[in-house]
């Protein structure tokens, strides 16, 4: 069976004509029709915030389908695939930056956020807030006036736009499961980190309770209380999706995904996979083929 290639991971540079850390593009129904590039799976190395005024866009994000519209701000960190499925009267912007520019605290609450998309809601006040800022952002990167301190000014603005965000994505987090403690939610983060970093080599709910120096039931309860899903969920969630990128992204065959994901058995990967996705792997391989 011919296979497509690996999935292309855009450079900043790529995309940015004027030897800047940051770029603002202008959003129109027209620049998504004919970008069709995006309408092929691809990374980033960079983030990419989409903010709309008006319209939709109808996307995956590593896997999730996602729509974005005037209520929902995206910020997508880079490594995350994305494939945009459709769009509809898109008007806004999309701010992209160098990843490191990014404030580590921010970058932390972002990609340890208990959702796997950074896409908090945001009301029209908060909207207009972002809009300006944006604008702002833009005019800052295009101005011919560059002194000393330009770099400086514009991570600045930066900051203002992640600290705001992520502000944003912790308060309607915490609104989610404000009937828990910070030390519930801060053990649940920590066990998710933990899982994203060593899903590979640690397949077993007691062995991150041992990591974490809690007892397997204390971390289960805690974490299920949380979220409403169990350790075993999280761990087979991490390994269904990287197996799934690889399906889809890689030429490897089923029993080199299975080693690389840390299975000796294939038989049991197998079975695996398809107990949580409804196909098997060639399956799910020979549909997303057709599909792109």
């Amino acid at each position: 069976m011919k296979r497509r290639n690996k999935i292309h991971v855009y450079q900043l540079d790529e995309i940015n004509q004027q030897d800047s850390t940051a770029y603002l593009f202008d959003l129109s129904k027209e620049e998504l029709t004919h970008a069709d590039e995006i309408q092929v799976p691809h990374r980033h190395d960079h983030y990419c915030c989409f903010l709309l005024e008006e319209g939709t866009i109808d996307m995956f994000v590593d896997f999730i389908p996602l729509q974005v519209n005037s209520e929902v701000l995206l910020i997508s960190y880079p490594g995350q695939i994305h494939k945009v499925i459709s769009s509809k009267n898109c008007k806004g912007q999309i701010l992209v930056f160098d990843a490191k520019l990014t404030d580590e605290r921010a970058r932390r609450i972002i990609e340890d956020s208990l959702t796997k998309l950074a896409a908090p809601i945001i009301n029209h006040e908060e909207q207009d807030w972002f809009r300006k800022l944006f604008t702002l952002i833009g005019s800052i990167i295009r101005t011919d006036k560059k002194g000393s301190l330009h770099n400086l000014l514009i991570r600045s603005l930066l900051d203002s736009f992640l600290y705001r965000a992520t502000s944003l994505l912790q308060l309607q987090e915490k609104s989610n499961v404000h009937e828990y403690s910070a030390r519930n939610i801060e053990i649940t983060k920590k066990f998710r980190q933990a899982v994203q970093e060593q899903f590979k080599t640690i397949k077993k709910p007691s062995q991150y309770a041992e990591r974490l120096n809690f007892s397997v039931s204390y971390l289960n309860d805690t974490v299920k209380a949380v979220t409403g899903f169990s350790l075993t969920y999280f761990i087979r969630q991490e390994v269904i999706s990287e197996a799934q990128r690889l399906l889809h992204y890689s030429e490897l065959s089923i029993k080199e995904i299975a080693y690389q994901l840390g299975y000796d058995d294939v038989k049991y990967f197998i079975r695996l996979f398809g107990k949580d996705t409804g196909k098997s792997p060639t399956e799910f391989r020979k549909s997303n083929s057709k599909a792109i």
